[in-house]
């Protein structure tokens, strides 16, 4: 094989199998050990394929040619090689073997500053071609070894130098995303708790700054879709939407809009998002502040619901009475009460959840359930833990739905932990909420539909079951004796009739279950 096609095959293998590629080839090629070595990152190919923790001297410049280089003649330790971090071809990152001779000689470049190598040893040869001012291309070839060998080893040092820049680049690109996309987490889990002051501050570093008011869009398409539903959020909105990838549902794309004059039947937005992918879904809440960013979501999220099953595949969350606006007058000071004992506690030890960590667990799981580890970024031991804690410091079990529902009020009434607040009235028990006239007049208007021209047979019969099973489909369907998939479809038509959605998380469940509770009472 010729010279040019040597030069012609690395540029190739340089496009198309990057470093690892280029690495591998000239390792088989040359029939011994070929790495780059490197202080800080280990890249190899072949056996024993890896970078020691040498360094190799130069300033960025191509290797000078085989006959021109500076060499050092040396005797290859007879000790066994020392061991490095490798990055093998095909494989994952691990420990290798990295000849001696390889680290000695890269140590060697660097104190007398040369841009090439050779270190004869018994009964072997390392060559070392400078690729920048830390890395060097090393080869140890068994004597006698090709004698092409130093002329292709710098051939290779051009196209592999500039592979390893740009796949350097690529990292610190993919860094930087990860980065960015995890601070947009992490504001979206600030507004979710009510932290908004640190949300805008860290918003307004990433850019742009979050819409108030605002509507909030969840986008459901292909993982691979969101960057195309993000950049068009963007195009359609001058820059203003501010996005985030939701931590729970991989599918799911959070927007948070500027509010504008659309009509609830005319949307443009939704209308051009949903034509990204045939399989979009568009939820759209109603205008909201943004310190009411835990209640749009959840309104965004039941308006998905619904529009899976029409034909736009879009849809504005419904209007109808709020459950937080009619209890407060009557359930502040009730919900101060029951967390009292968790807003109120204090860690053990350091590493322990304090109260706000304990408050936006509790939040979490009572919207996404096991998925909560998801967006809090911990392990489902540890949700176990901390729901365990907050079990026993208020007195609940929230394997009920009850209870669930009751601790689901209370963190809505108290958002962010404050108190109950001017004008709000003392409540015994959640019972003594419930009787409040508002609360029965929101509870009518809320379960109305069930008995509706439009309710389904049974619907109401259906949901009162399905809450006394605390909204376990299993249960639920042997009380009604039916099918699991027959109880799952019956409230399904359920969903599109209520415009909530039920049997994915944020669910309506512990409204359902209050709103019942509620009508009970006033019976």
């Amino acid at each position: 094989m010729s010279r040019s096609d040597d030069v012609l095959r690395l540029h190739r293998l340089a496009h198309t199998g990057g470093s690892a590629g280029l690495l591998a080839w000239l390792t088989t090629r040359l029939g011994g050990w070929v790495g780059v070595v490197d202080a800080e990152r280990a890249h190899g190919s072949g056996s024993g394929l890896a970078a020691g923790v040498g360094r190799a001297a130069g300033v960025g410049q191509a290797p000078a040619p085989a006959t021109d280089r500076a060499s050092a003649t040396g005797h290859a330790p007879d000790h066994a090689p020392t061991t490095g971090h490798a990055l093998e071809a095909g494989r994952a990152p691990g420990a290798a073997q990295v000849p001696a001779s390889a680290l000695r000689g890269a140590a060697e470049m660097g104190a007398r500053g040369l841009r090439s190598a050779v270190l004869e040893g018994e009964g072997s040869a390392t060559l070392l071609f400078a690729l920048d001012d830390r890395r060097a291309l090393a080869a140890v070839l068994p004597l006698p070894h090709p004698p092409e060998a130093a002329t292709l080893l710098a051939d290779a040092a051009v196209p592999l130098a500039l592979v390893l820049g740009a796949e350097e680049g690529a990292r610190r690109e993919e860094r930087a995303r990860i980065a960015e996309s995890r601070a947009r987490e992490a504001v979206l889990h600030l507004l979710m708790n009510g932290r908004l002051s640190i949300a805008r501050q860290i918003a307004e570093a990433l850019g742009p700054s979050l819409p108030d008011p605002m509507r909030m869009y969840v986008v459901e398409c292909r993982t691979g879709q969101r960057g195309e539903v993000a950049r068009l959020c963007a195009e359609l909105t001058g820059g203003r939407a501010w996005t985030v990838r939701c931590p729970v549902y991989v599918r799911h794309l959070i927007v948070l809009v500027p509010t504008g004059p659309a009509a609830a039947d005319d949307d443009p937005l939704a209308g051009a998002l949903v034509g990204v992918a045939r399989d979009a879904v568009v939820g759209v809440s109603a205008e909201a502040a943004l310190r009411e960013a835990p209640a749009a979501y959840t309104q965004a999220f039941h308006a998905l619901a619904v529009a899976r099953g029409r034909r736009e595949r879009h849809a504005r969350f419904g209007p109808g009475p709020e459950l937080a606006l009619a209890a407060h007058a009557a359930g502040a000071g009730w919900a101060g009460d029951l967390l009292a004992p968790l807003h109120g506690h204090e860690p053990k030890r350091a590493q322990d959840p304090g109260a706000q960590e304990l408050r936006a667990t509790a939040h979490a799981w009572l919207n996404f359930t096991s998925h909560a580890t998801r967006l809090l970024k911990i392990h489902r031991n540890t949700l176990a833990g901390r729901l365990k804690l907050v079990e026993a410091l208020l007195g609940l079990d929230l394997a009920r739905l009850a209870d669930q529902s009751a601790l689901s009020l209370a963190l809505r009434l108290t958002p962010g932990g404050s108190g109950p607040g001017a004008g709000a009235e003392r409540a015994g028990d959640l019972d003594g909420v419930l009787r409040d006239p508002r609360l029965t007049d929101w509870a009518r208007a809320h379960l109305g539909p069930l008995t509706g021209p439009d309710a389904p047979p049974g619907a109401r019969a259906t949901v009162r079951v399905w809450l006394e099973h605390d909204a376990q489909l299993v249960p639920t369907a042997a009380a009604l004796g039916i099918s699991v998939p027959g109880a799952r479809k019956r409230l399904t038509r359920v969903e599109a009739l209520l415009e909530r959605s039920l049997l994915q998380s944020p669910s309506a469940r512990h409204d359902l279950w209050l709103a019942h509770r509620a009508e009970e009472l006033a019976g």
